[in-house]
């Protein structure tokens, strides 16, 4: 219950502030937000942590599906991508599922 009206007080401050700064500071924000997006510093960071971050998982996905693999049914194993190759389907697939072309 706690937890639910800090809830309802932080939404109504952020309503009340909010609606005291008006439209302009939302403008204001908002054209700060797009020129952080555009910065190539941050693009480039961005774009590294998401690389970094497929390949992290498909490590794991590639962990997990030879720990189980052998335990899982067929039927299963055809809906997960990891196991499809074990299965017979996946040919030309990466871990992701996706061609790599």
């Amino acid at each position: 219950m706690r937890y639910k009206v800090t809830f309802v007080v932080g939404l109504a401050l952020g309503y009340v502030l909010g609606t005291r700064a008006g439209r302009e500071r939302y403008e204001q924000m908002k054209k700060s937000a797009r020129e952080l997006a555009q910065n190539p510093a941050v693009r480039n960071a961005a774009e590294t942590a998401g690389h970094s971050g497929r390949q992290f998982a498909g490590r794991a996905l590639s962990a997990v599906g030879d720990k189980v693999g052998d335990a899982v049914p067929a039927s299963l194993a055809g809906r997960v991508r990891s196991l499809r190759g074990r299965v017979g389907g996946g040919a030309g697939e990466d871990e992701w599922g996706t061609s790599n072309t």
